[in-house]
């Protein structure tokens, strides 16, 4: 009973899991053979038959037959007097099969094997899982939300897996109930103990690509290249693309008509800003494109250095260096390279703010300089809370420039 009731609970457990059978086979063996090591010793002489889908187990222990009284291991030796009680003709030397019932080994022994094979199912889904996820990084994933930290967040599958979304993993203005479906992308399978933990994300860039195939056909059959990802997650997102089809417009197949395609994506992201830009091998035209929707002058190119001056008009400089800076820092980093933006000269009674070096101290010259006021009127064109907002300067110190700027021109 004991041998069809074992066999009964692994076949639910093969269904239910969807496991094969040499695996199920195989864990049963395993489980067996270990509780055979701890009650004999050893399992070298124990063989087991497993046929889950008929219902059978077997267990046998051979044993050579020695003289009476000689017998030194009774694990490995029986007497002839024993073994002709199981069939008469055995001879001293003949081996001895002997089947092992699983209620002869006892409560404990068969309480141990109950422990090893749940051990051993959750060590086979364990790794199974660990595969599977580890075979889908990259990829983006669906979960329910089940249980919400102010840490992490935790959703289930449809497969009933467990996969974390980390606090820093999340759009900051992402906001989760209980029961929510939401995508993310596998960013990582660690093991921790012995269960896999699955990291998502929603603000690697990864997840922006991953959407752009799901949401834009031509990217899903490769007609569109997705050449690079820069995010600020929630804040904004450049995006380059590429075509080899001269027939395709890569950035209008993306966008969509009145930006059909792209709104799905945006709605995604939390009204993310998206900017989708042809991608070129002609570095210029490349950063020129990725300061979108600043109209650059003219672009100082040191190629080797990785380092680019750009010269705007004045209205263009806001525009180039974008809300909180995020429009040059993703440019930068869209384009592999450092990205200084300076105002164009004008007017002739403009003067550069190195001029006033001995009433202005050089290092909040260079604040002003690093968001593109190279001059006093740039300066001065700008309010005092957008200054306090875009430089790391106190707004006592900024009046108090503005002061010095706007006496020049009194």
């Amino acid at each position: 009973m004991e041998q069809q009731a074992l066999i009964d609970s692994f076949i639910d457990f093969k269904d239910e899991k969807n496991i094969d059978r040499v695996t199920l086979m195989a864990i049963l063996e395993e489980a067996i053979r270990q509780v055979m090591k701890k009650k004999y010793g050893t399992d070298e002489n124990i063989d087991i038959i497993v046929n889950p889908d008929k219902g059978d187990l077997e267990i046998w222990r051979n044993r050579r037959v020695v003289e009476d009284g000689e017998v030194e291991n009774p694990n490995a030796q029986i007497a002839w007097s024993a073994a002709r009680e199981i069939e008469p003709d055995f001879e001293v030397g003949e081996e001895v099969s002997e089947e092992i019932e699983l209620a002869a080994l006892g409560r404990r022994s068969i309480l141990s094997l109950r422990q090893n094979l749940s051990a051993k199912i959750q060590e086979h889904d364990n790794a199974m899982t660990y595969k599977k996820f580890k075979d889908r990084l990259g990829e983006i994933a669906l979960g329910e939300v089940n249980y919400i930290h102010r840490r992490y967040v935790i959703l289930i599958n449809e497969d009933q897996s467990e996969m974390v979304l980390p606090s820093d993993q999340q759009i900051p203005t992402d906001f989760f109930r209980k029961g929510d479906t939401i995508r993310a992308v596998i960013k990582n399978v660690e093991i921790k103990g012995s269960k896999p933990v699955i990291i998502l994300s929603r603000t690697a860039p990864q997840f922006l690509e991953k959407l752009f195939e799901q949401e834009i056909p031509e990217v899903l059959d490769g007609l569109i290249t997705v050449k690079a990802v820069v995010r600020s997650p929630g804040e904004k997102a450049k995006v380059a693309v590429e075509s080899y089809d001269d027939r395709i417009d890569p950035v209008g197949a993306c966008v969509g008509m009145r930006g059909s395609r792209i709104h799905g994506i945006v709605r995604e992201l939390n009204n993310e800003n998206i900017d989708v830009i042809n991608y070129t091998n002609n570095k210029r035209l490349y950063i020129q494109r990725s300061l979108s929707p600043a109209k650059i002058t003219s672009i100082d190119l040191d190629v080797e250095n990785r380092v680019a001056n750009i010269y705007l008009d004045a209205g263009e400089v806001s525009k180039a260096i974008g809300k909180n800076g995020h429009n040059i820092r993703l440019a930068s980093r869209l384009t592999n390279c450092e990205l200084n933006v300076f105002r164009d000269q004008e007017e002739e009674e403009d003067v550069d703010l190195n001029e006033f070096s001995d009433e202005i101290d050089p290092w909040i010259i260079d604040e002003f300089k690093a968001i593109g006021c190279d001059t006093a009127k740039s300066v001065l064109d700008l309010s005092v809370s957008d200054l306090v907002k875009r430089t790391d300067l106190e707004e006592g110190t900024i009046v108090e420039v503005r002061t010095i700027l706007a006496s020049e021109f009194e």
